[in-house]
């Protein structure tokens, strides 16, 4: 209880959020209205504090360039990396070693439109005896999960078996379709998805839109979830597309918000994270209040990771990398901002080799998922060294 009441210190600000013009103002393809520049002001509107001394990032390499619109990103027991293309419907296998890109194959079945497509992707925890690969993905009708066996023997390109659905039936829209997915401490899957633009569905339990999902690696309720015939782990989301855990093995969910406060949550099972009837630091009864908040212009935040103490998430429409600190004599301070403008729209966030102590993270890049601007070289995958 120390830690997340200190945790819940982190009163940080800079935060609404949305994933670019159409994700404005609940998705209606309107740009939201300009605010002045606040990268780091508290939501009482108090002075920033100095960011923490020991806090920085150096982009080590980049690892991989021109990969057309990035978005799931997992690691193989070798360390090599699996990325998905959103527009596309490829998943593409990165030598960390050379940076060789080699793709493996295309996921039937998807259909990508506006921000649905190919999203997240996880290696299942048995990968060494079983060589699944599970990914997030829009069809025509809905949004699903599904795993498919990597087979490195066969020809490139053909390399991934045919779709097995775990789960289906996650509503889907043009809009907050969430797509991450991740295996936990407790070797069980996670997803987040979006309530796709209808609000109720945040709030509708019997409704796996604007949730936070846990199952099995079939895609069936575990043990322990709030109701046991159900996968639904926490409701009243927005549109959920960062997924971690932290080194005492809590979950942390990075949430667009619509036109006040993005959001990164400390999640427990079965609570309410407000959506639609609270966005950020409310202190309603009923309600989480987030840890942390930030505007839009500073956030519309994807994907998070854990390394070095501190919660890395990536920002979309605010073009930069933060670092909030969860542990030590930092805990309390205010986050920072690294590479702000320098490499555009930022999708993804992994730890070089899966561990909390991780002192070096992979960083994705979003500039060619229709809402960048795209240079030569676009998208990246960089190597990033952290403190």
């Amino acid at each position: 209880m120390t830690a997340v009441l200190a945790a819940a210190a982190l009163l940080l600000a800079a935060g609404c959020s949305s994933d670019g013009p159409a994700d404005q103002a609940g998705g209606s393809g309107q740009d939201a209205p300009s605010r002045p520049a606040s990268s780091s002001a508290t939501a009482g509107g108090t002075p920033p504090k100095a960011p923490p001394a020991k806090g920085s990032v150096e982009v080590a390499a980049t690892l991989a360039e021109d990969l057309k619109s990035p978005w799931g990103l997992a690691a193989l027991p070798d360390g090599d990396l699996l990325v998905s293309s959103r527009d596309e419907g490829t998943i593409t296998r990165i030598d960390v070693e050379s940076g060789k890109k080699s793709e493996i194959g295309s996921v039937p079945g998807v259909a990508p439109a506006g921000e649905g497509g190919l999203m997240g992707l996880a290696v299942s925890p048995s990968f060494a005896s079983d060589h699944l690969v599970y990914a997030y993905f829009t069809t025509e009708s809905d949004n699903r999960i599904a795993r498919m066996l990597y087979d490195e023997r066969k020809p490139a390109g053909q390399q991934l078996g045919a779709p097995d659905t775990i789960l289906r039936g996650i509503p889907k829209g043009v809009v907050h379709n969430g797509g991450r997915i991740a295996f936990g401490p407790d070797r069980m899957l996670y997803a987040g998805t979006g309530e796709t633009g209808d609000r109720g569905l945040a709030q509708d339990k019997d409704s796996l839109g604007g949730k936070i999902l846990r199952m099995t690696p079939d895609g069936q309720p575990v043990h322990g979830n709030p109701s046991a015939d159900s996968v639904v782990y926490s409701y009243g989301h927005r549109n959920v597309q960062g997924l971690a855990w932290d080194s005492e093995k809590r979950l942390w969910a990075a949430e667009f918000g619509q036109d006040t406060w993005d959001e990164l949550n400390l999640v427990e099972p079965g609570k309410n994270y407000g959506w639609p009837e609270v966005e950020g630091k409310r202190g309603r009864s009923g309600f989480v209040d987030p840890v942390a908040q930030w505007r839009t212009e500073d956030a519309s935040p994807s994907g998070i990771a854990y390394a070095q103490g501190s919660i890395w998430m990536a920002g979309l429409r605010g073009e930069r990398l933060w670092r909030i600190p969860l542990s030590g004599a930092e805990r309390s301070a205010e986050p920072q901002a690294f590479l702000q403008g320098e490499y555009g729209r930022l999708r993804t966030v992994l730890p070089v080799g899966g561990a909390g102590g991780a002192s070096a993270v992979w960083l994705v890049t979003s500039e060619t998922d229709t809402r960048g601007t795209p240079e030569a070289g676009d998208d990246r995958i960089l190597r990033l060294e952290v403190k």
